[in-house]
């Protein structure tokens, strides 16, 4: 950690500084010092890396998953195909309607939708036969939207609007955009709103994820990031209730953006801004009281004497003067990312990973709703179904490493999924191809929470979220991807699924581990601490 013994005319300049007030210290010549620490040293020493500040923020900053899981998995229940029945004991306009007849083969009037037209997308506006393809593509432009909005607000999040400030925008986006949906009159103005809801979800899980772990420290982010998907996970879960109680599509798209509204009003004024951002936008009066907030909140002492510092000592803490108009902003970009050979090769490895994981993760997912049994039930399970691969992985993450645990999940997802392809055509097995395609969710959703926390942590502050923005616009498209191997049917998709959980781990072996290091905050800091590691990419 730096530290800079001041001179008795720096020590005069100190003094006139209105921003910091150095305690005296009784050392050797009796001089005044300061000790320049970055966030993760300050932390450790002074502030406590996990006390009673950083739960309450973690808790109240990772509430926004729940409302991504809402705004994503609403399509499930909204755009389902209800059941329909026979009108006129099978007979009507002419033609013969029986519980074995086609649809598309029957007359309009001769069978009728159990529950109404108003039930589902797919009964109000005919998404049927040959308008089949509508329901694909309106989950298409969902996630095409995530992806245009994850890069944009991944980018805004870390300039301009910061962490806290973006997570406001898209949560006010979600809230106007969702309650649009449900007076959406035509298809075309239903999949629009689908798409600008999309836009705004993309951003919501980046911003509380990174808000929630920043003020976390090193040895306890681990575990903490990991943790944050129990929320979407029983986002899903209260969604299946929600759309047991709302059973039009209208009155769900409504009663699934409410919560968003209360977010905004119960939640956010509470958050605090990730000091981080404050230190490399130049705040550093807020990114010290919140230091501060923290240490007091969770029973420690912070002196006087310890400043904030960024890992690189970008910021001249010896000169006074007011930190909000006189410290260097640090910025950075994607091009800043590309332009570094250590950083490029991670995000690369990073987007390709985050591609595979998602097409298996959301293919696996869209199979569930095929095992003809009861659909709330089975969105139920399958958020459920995930909770245990979350806790395994938290648990074991700061034991193994980053590394070893985002090839193994990946291997035993796809290992699974290959036996699931290996046992298409034999119906007698049936059970067991539907075991190997939950082993291979188990395998995948643990990879899945693992792979936030580990591009989080292959990032320096300065571009974090646009390297996350990026790894969760691949993410997106493969998400985009997914439904389109799923109708290809037999064995073809556990088959895709397998390979791409293979490849995952096989690139994971090129990435360097993470376990215990710090968060850089700027480039050239990150490319200094790594310069003696045997392991860098």
């Amino acid at each position: 950690m730096p530290k800079t013994t001041t001179s008795s005319s720096e020590r005069d300049d100190h003094l006139r500084s209105p921003l910091i007030c150095p305690t005296k210290e009784l050392s050797d010549g009796d001089q005044f010092r300061q000790e320049k620490l970055c966030i993760d040293d300050m932390l450790k020493k002074y502030c406590g890396e996990f006390g009673i500040w950083q739960l309450r923020h973690f808790i109240l900053a990772s509430l926004a998953w729940a409302l991504e899981a809402f705004h994503t998995m609403v399509m499930i229940f909204a755009d389902r195909e209800p059941n329909w029945r026979c009108l006129d004991d099978g007979v009507s306009g002419g033609g013969r309607c029986s519980s074995t007849s086609s649809l598309c083969e029957m007359e309009g009037d001769a069978w009728e939708w159990i529950g109404g037209a108003g039930s589902s997308t797919v009964a109000e506006f005919g998404l049927i036969c040959g308008q089949k393809y509508k329901v694909g593509l309106v989950q298409a432009l969902f996630f095409g939207g995530c992806m245009i909005g994850a890069g944009i607000f991944g980018h805004l999040s870390d300039s301009r609007l910061g962490r806290k400030g973006s997570l406001t925008v898209v949560c006010i986006l979600n809230a106007i955009f969702g309650c649009l949906t449900a007076i959406s009159p035509n298809f075309w103005i239903y999949a629009l709103f689908r798409f600008l809801t999309g836009f705004s979800t993309g951003g919501v899980g980046l911003c509380s994820f990174v808000l929630a772990t920043e003020p976390v420290g090193p040895n306890k982010r681990g575990i903490a990031g990991m943790s944050t998907f129990y929320f979407f996970s029983g986002g899903i879960a209260v969604l299946s209730g929600i759309a047991y109680i709302f059973d039009t599509w209208r009155s769900l798209y409504i009663a699934s953006s409410i919560p968003s509204i209360l977010f905004l009003i119960l939640v956010l004024p509470f958050l605090s801004e990730s000091p981080r951002w404050c230190l490399i936008r130049g705040k550093m009066n807020p990114a010290m009281k919140t230091m501060q907030k923290i240490a007091k909140t969770n029973g420690k002492h912070l002196p006087d004497h310890v400043i904030l510092a960024l890992d690189d000592d970008a910021i001249n803490v010896d000169g006074g003067g007011k930190p909000d108009s006189e410290t260097e902003v640090v910025t950075g970009s994607l091009i800043d990312v590309l332009r570094t050979r250590m950083t490029r090769v991670r995000l690369l490895l990073a987007v390709v990973i985050n591609f595979l994981c998602s097409v298996v993760y959301y293919g696996l997912s869209l199979n569930v709703v095929n095992l003809g049994t009861n659909l709330y039930l089975n969105v139920l399970l399958n958020a459920v179904a995930e909770m245990p691969a979350f806790l395994l992985t938290a648990v074991l993450l700061d034991k193994f490493g980053r590394k070893p645990l985002a090839i193994g999940t990946q291997w035993f997802s796809g290992i699974f999924c290959i036996g699931g392809s290996l046992m298409t055509g034999y119906e007698s097995i049936k059970v067991v191809r539907m075991v190997c395609g939950i082993l291979g969710i188990f395998g995948m959703a643990g990879t899945y929470n693992l792979l936030f926390i580990y591009t989080v942590e292959l990032f320096p502050t300065v571009v974090r979220n646009a390297a996350l923005g990026c790894a969760t616009q691949a993410a997106q498209m493969g998400a985009i991807l997914s439904p389109f191997i799923v109708v290809l049917g037999g064995g073809i998709p556990f088959g895709v699924f397998g390979f791409c959980g293979i490849a995952g781990g096989i690139l994971a072996f090129l990435l360097p581990e993470t376990l215990n290091r710090p968060l850089y905050d700027t480039m050239a800091g990150m490319e200094d601490g790594e310069r003696g590691f045997t392991h860098v990419v």
